[in-house]
């Protein structure tokens, strides 16, 4: 293994070990010590591979939406190449945010979190990220068809709604309906997008 891959490794590690911890009890009470003795390294790993704790949960923050943006995308992209049509494109976006979080709940419930407070020193960072994977959702409606967004602000808020609807959704199901499937929330969410973009007309 060279040192490249060596040093993702040990960031996926230390990556996994922050979300962990500070999903469990906040950023505050959690220390560096907790998060290297977390992801088996020392304290002194964590300070070479970033300048603090709050340069971590930063890279953090970037990591995880990074992840959940590539994978709208591949989704869509897919739906692209099978033929499919706008609304469709749509929805295999919206499932493919229900597997990241089905697989993330800790991170997802963390940049959740963050979105609702203003006075975090990562704030310019978090908007970032999250203009980033509104920015892929906004790509799919623009043009939606019949039923669909029309002015460039509804398309930006549209998408934002969007990503919101999943995952808070997302979270809802796994913190308080863990025995439905991940087919029938996508199936719920699925109506409510065809009712608002799908091209079958705003509901009256």
């Amino acid at each position: 293994m060279n040192s490249g891959t060596r040093r993702h490794a040990t960031r996926q590690r230390l990556y996994d070990a922050a979300v962990t911890l500070i999903a469990e009890q906040g950023f505050s009470a959690t220390t560096v010590e907790e998060i290297a003795e977390r992801a088996g390294v020392a304290k002194g790993t964590v300070y070479y591979n970033f300048e603090s704790k709050t340069g971590l949960f930063e890279a953090l923050l970037r990591h995880g939406v990074e992840q959940l943006a590539a994978s709208l995308e591949q989704a869509a992209d897919d739906a692209v190449r099978r033929g499919a049509g706008r609304g469709e494109r749509l929805d295999a976006m919206v499932r493919a945010g229900l597997v990241f979080v089905d697989r993330c709940p800790a991170f997802t419930r963390l940049y959740v979190a963050e979105l609702w407070r203003t006075n975090r020193a990562w704030q310019s960072t978090l908007a970032a990220v999250r203009r980033r994977v509104v920015a892929v959702v906004e790509k799919g409606l623009r043009g939606a068809g019949p039923g669909g967004p029309g002015a460039e602000d509804d398309v930006s808020l549209t998408a934002s709604a969007l990503v919101g609807m999943v995952l808070v959704a997302a979270l809802d199901w796994k913190a308080f309906q863990p025995e439905r499937s991940l087919d029938e929330v996508h199936g719920a969410l699925s109506l409510l997008l065809r009712g608002r973009i799908g091209g079958s007309g705003r509901p009256g």
